[in-house]
């Protein structure tokens, strides 16, 4: 791997062209881990004056991660990178769970030269095939003078329509072969999401507008596509006007601020509870927003019971609207545009504020979450330590949940302040070990801003060594362990759907506040109820990366709302 020829100055060479692209959509940061392959890419990053920050990842899986976090935090294109061969398909979870959430992720795998293809090069495969089913766009680079325009296609497509992830393969030869420096630009506006929206057609509005007119038990659900749109103010003075609760998807969580009269909270088989599902079930007309309506959100397609209610349907993409339920209106847009056209439709249309069914039902829910957060038996309940974050972080916290435990309890019962994306998990697909990368992502995205990653010990296991990349660049960020020593969830669900026969998924009991300790974070292990909110406040004070390793009852023991086990 010699160094590249001198260019003529017309030219730059193609891993400096990648860099330069990427300063013209004004990328910031770049999550990666480095290989042979990647030197030259490496070597530009190093020489060239580009602004741009590198935050060197412990593995590929968690650069992907991070790049998401930092995306759905700062509103721009996440970034991540990594080598061939084993680089590649380690970075697969991250594309996946960025396009299926529309995230927009741009990846960029370097890759073995175009001459050694074919001839059993190591570290060699069909990364646009693989590739192919978890990005929204792909492209496998066989010229360094394509660059430009690939890079532009990238970022346009996955800021446009529907957001996603974009994957591009650049081999070790095509870094070192040259471009012509004139057509290395970009148009800034497709680093940040929605770049363009699209508006709906009117008469979709209108037509929905007549369903909303004529219902007398409005409710909206809605997922994501609010918070990605930035469409929380629109929706707001929609559900006013026609005094509809706002229920939310754990995706859309933000898309209505918890604490207004009108946020019903979480709905499904994760998160949701009998008192949330009781709203979904009087409605007479159901207005998924940014919502696919998928297997959780309508506990498998049975709330909203199909044919029982009108649906008006709103989505970005055209293929949703239709796919799970008989659809009365389909409005296909940017949820932006579409709420606001919506209610300029409705003219005249104002209902009288009705919060009773609303208050009711979250008082009977928070009743109950409230007698077991108060618990002192041991072990601590989950609640416990919902209750006592809720009551320790600022009001702009942000706050990462790991799927298993973390998840459930924290979109049913944390009720962030204000609409926006304050909390998140990764709901497309829910792999383990996700918060803590996408932690250290939504942190530097907003450093002013107090990020807090809560995981399960299954999921820390997943994901433990990045602890390292949080100590060597001082992140303050709160790591938050559930620890009970089993994968939970799959426990949980061994005991409600086959009568106890737990099988290989228990795991040894892990001194977690240990582990962070020898990686250089300021650590805490708690057994005492009593002890969970102090200690809990100690570790949000310190101005490093600090991490609380709570020993808690066992998922299959807990009441968590999951409307499987419930049942």
């Amino acid at each position: 791997m010699n160094e590249p020829a001198q260019p003529p100055s017309s030219t730059i060479t193609g891993a400096e062209a990648v860099v330069e692209m990427l300063q013209a959509h004004e990328v910031e940061l770049i999550f990666g881990l480095c290989g042979d392959t990647s030197l030259p890419f490496y070597d530009a990053l190093a020489r060239l004056p580009h602004g741009m920050r590198h935050i060197l990842a412990r593995d590929e899986r968690s650069a992907a991660y991070m790049a998401d976090g930092y995306a759905r935090i700062s509103g721009k294109v996440g970034v991540c990178e990594g080598p061939s061969g084993g680089g590649v398909t380690y970075i697969v979870p991250g594309l996946a769970e960025a396009n299926e959430s529309s995230v927009p992720l741009l990846c960029i795998n370097s890759d073995i030269s175009v001459v050694a293809r074919g001839r059993y090069t190591l570290t060699a495969l069909d990364q646009g095939a693989l590739m192919r089913p978890v990005t929204k766009w792909n492209k496998v680079l066989d010229r360094a003078g394509d660059i430009p325009a690939v890079f532009r296609q990238a970022f346009r497509e996955i800021t446009t329509g529907r957001p996603g992830a974009a994957h591009i393969a650049l081999p070790f030869d095509v870094q070192n072969s040259f471009v012509n420096r004139t057509e290395v630009w970009g148009e800034a506006k497709f680093g940040s999401y929605p770049a363009q929206r699209t508006a709906p057609d009117m008469n979709s509005v209108e037509h929905a507008a007549q369903l909303l007119r004529a219902a007398a038990r409005p409710v909206f659900i809605c997922g994501g596509g609010v918070v990605v749109s930035a469409a929380e103010s629109e929706l707001l003075v929609l559900a006013e006007r026609i005094s509809a609760p706002v229920a939310t998807t754990i995706s859309g969580k933000g898309s209505i601020d918890e604490h207004h009269p009108l946020a019903a909270g979480v709905v499904g088989s994760n998160g949701g509870t009998p008192e949330t599902r009781s709203i979904v079930d009087q409605a007479d007309l159901i207005v998924f927003v940014g919502c696919r309506a998928g297997s959780v959100t309508t506990e498998r397609w049975r709330h909203p019971v199909p044919g029982k209610v009108k649906i008006v349907h709103l989505d970005v993409d055209a293929a949703v609207p239709g796919t799970n339920y008989p659809t009365a209106a389909a409005v296909v847009g940017d949820a932006k545009l579409a709420l606001r056209m919506l209610d300029e439709a409705l003219g005249d249309v104002r209902r009288p504020l009705d919060y009773a069914l609303v208050q009711n039902a979250k008082e009977k829910k928070f009743a109950k979450f409230q007698s077991l957060a108060e618990s002192a038996e041991k072990p601590i309940k989950p609640e416990r330590v919902v209750a006592a974050l809720a009551g320790a972080i600022d009001r702009d916290a942000i706050i990462v949940a790991d799927a298993g435990t973390p998840c459930p309890y924290l979109s049913a019962y944390y009720e962030p302040h204000g609409a926006g994306r304050r909390f998140f998990s990764n709901r497309a697909h829910g792999a383990l070990g996700y918060s803590l990368s996408a932690a250290i992502g939504a942190h530097l995205a907003k450093t002013a801003v107090k990020c807090i990653s809560v995981m399960g010990d299954g999921s820390f296991g997943f994901s433990c060594g990045e602890l390292e990349t949080a100590a060597r660049y001082c992140l303050p960020i709160t790591f938050v362990v559930i620890a009970n020593a089993s994968y939970g969830w799959i426990k949980a669900g061994q005991k409600s759907g086959y009568g106890k026969r737990y099988f290989s998924v228990d795991f040894a009991a892990t001194d977690h506040a240990a582990v962070a300790s020898a990686f250089g974070v300021k650590s805490w292990r708690v057994t005492e109820p009593v002890n969970v909110a102090t200690t809990l406040k100690e570790a949000l004070a310190y101005g490093g990366p600090s991490l609380v390793d709570i020993v808690c009852q066992p998922l299959e023991e807990a009441k968590a709302p999951v409307s499987e086990w419930i049942a």
